[in-house]
């Protein structure tokens, strides 16, 4: 047993957690309260590899944000733009399409699209947008939309939100993405988002997708105005939800990021609070299997830590990501498939591609050869796309 745990205030924690006992909210309060930030990790990674060893996955996936028009006015948004801006963008179908393609010779599987809400758009753009994407790969995994994008298109289409999902569902979308969770506490999301869905709204959508069948992703945004109850609230109300559907495939708290934002923040998270939440995230969260390390707003040498506090996936190589590198994120856009694999390895970890419901397609156990399929080989076309993105 860990010198950490064993030595620590969290002894009867361990004990709870390896006796697979559920912990409490006053548990993970305890925990956001600690300082011990090792004995933390060692308790978090502990709980990780019991549920899945030392195997760390990542996806070939491309980000397409088909605008960024959008009728709210979220104070934590730094993505969103009015139809006066100057920089603001839309694209037609034909240009997300010839995006997919590109993406598709570079090997990925799965394309991650969400956009504002937007002002003009008709229900009939997004069909169209994901039948014209299920043309390009029928294998191709069609990641799509918010719950507060699904509502946008329910009022749109004049349909229940289950029936717009059926109508979504039928022209191809595969999965739903987690975005747009935030905080649920109420207080908190009339400070940062304020008309933007509630947390029931968030959650009846996901719900309503899971009772269809289908998978989706969940989210926290952490580090601004909310308390550590909030955030064990929030976690709260994920971990019921996966009580009752099992439709979550993961969990990925998103870091605040205040540096082109409106909403001014005290105490912007650090990486002593990124470990913290993500160890207290995979130790109360214990019926989701998966915890993200979202390396575009951690950077990938702060992701790589946190695969010792209890995160055991990188996401993937994103190739185009505007709303948080628009937000002041330093990581970038882009990550090579073989720049993630020696990440892992560096960690004395076994890099696995995924799919998108985290189930294995390539397992790296051996020395990984020069020039893999994919994104490696082809870094530089990637890059040289992005300027024209």
């Amino acid at each position: 047993m860990n010198f950490f745990v064993t030595h620590s205030p969290l002894r009867d924690l361990h004990d709870k957690v390896a006796a697979g006992q559920r912990l409490s909210e006053a548990d993970a309060l305890r925990l956001f309260a600690c300082r011990d930030l090792n004995a933390l990790g060692a308790l978090a990674d502990f709980a990780n590899q019991r549920r899945n060893g030392r195997r760390v996955t990542y996806i070939l996936n491309r980000y397409i944000n088909y605008s960024n028009y959008c009728i709210l006015s979220c104070q934590f948004c730094a993505f969103a733009r009015k139809k006066r801006d100057a920089d603001g963008f839309e694209l037609s179908v034909a240009e997300i399409v010839e995006k997919a393609r590109e993406a598709l010779k570079l090997g990925i599987t799965e394309l991650h699209i969400v956009g504002g809400l937007h002002p003009s758009l008709p229900f009939e753009y997004y069909l169209e947008m994901l039948r014209a994407l299920r043309e390009v790969g029928p294998h191709l995994h069609l990641k799509c939309f918010t719950a507060i994008e699904v509502l946008h298109l329910a009022w749109l289409a004049r349909k229940t939100v289950r029936d717009t999902l059926i109508a979504l569902r039928e022209a191809g979308l595969d999965s739903l993405t987690g975005g747009g969770a935030e905080i649920f506490a109420p207080a908190v999301r009339a400070q940062i988002a304020r008309g933007k869905e509630s947390a029931e709204e968030w959650l009846e959508v996901h719900r309503t997708w899971h009772q269809l069948g289908g998978r989706s992703t969940c989210t926290m945004l952490y580090g601004h105005v909310e308390s550590p109850a909030d955030r064990v609230d929030h976690l709260r109300r994920l971990r019921e939800l996966q009580d009752e559907t099992r439709g979550f495939s993961a969990f990925i708290p998103l870091p605040y990021q205040p540096e082109n934002n409106a909403l001014p923040v005290q105490h912007p998270p650090t990486g002593f609070d990124t470990l913290r939440t993500l160890a207290v995230s995979r130790l109360y969260l214990d019926n989701f299997d998966h915890l993200t390390a979202y390396w575009v707003g951690l950077g990938l040498k702060l992701a790589q830590v946190a695969l010792s506090f209890g995160a055991d996936d990188l996401h993937g190589t994103i190739v185009e990501e505007h709303i948080f590198r628009m937000a002041g994120a330093p990581a970038g856009q882009l990550q090579t498939e073989a720049a993630m694999i020696r990440a892992i390895r560096e960690t004395g970890r076994v890099p696995v591609q995924r799919n998108s419901f985290y189930e294995p397609l390539r397992v790296w156990e051996g020395d990984v050869p020069p020039g893999p399929p994919g994104l490696p080989t082809r870094a530089g076309v990637v890059e040289a796309n992005l300027a024209t993105a």
